[in-house]
């Protein structure tokens, strides 16, 4: 099951069998400036994992920003969720919701310069 407003998606996930997964994981998300990246997105990603509560912060510069699936699949993965049940909320058309909030909140449109140090 998932949820999502602006600023969050939630996604919860119960174990059906001894060998499935279980998470119930919120990850909000707004406009952050860092001083040496720039403006971007800082995401916080709490809620509780395989029964065991978590919480990770990270910040995206806003050529990045996109990418945040990448990031809450490692974390997941962190956090015991095996790699192949890993890409927690990729099926889900909220990440497509979020992902054009992002977009939308951060101002970025098709062509924007990008700062390739960003890359590296």
């Amino acid at each position: 099951m998932a949820t999502f407003k602006p600023g969050e998606l939630h996604i919860e996930r119960h174990a059906l069998t001894k060998d499935d997964v279980s998470y119930d994981i919120t990850l909000n998300y707004e406009v952050f400036t860092d001083p040496s990246k720039g403006k971007g997105m800082q995401f916080t990603m709490h809620g509780s994992i395989q029964g065991k509560d978590m919480k990770e912060t990270f910040f995206l510069p806003k050529e990045e920003a996109y990418n945040f699936a990448s990031n809450v699949t490692k974390i997941a993965e962190k956090y015991g969720i095996p790699k192949h049940l890993s890409n927690i909320g990729s099926v889900h058309k909220h990440y497509d919701l979020m992902f054009e909030d992002v977009r939308t909140q951060l101002n970025m449109k098709s062509g924007d310069p990008i700062k390739p140090e960003h890359f590296e």
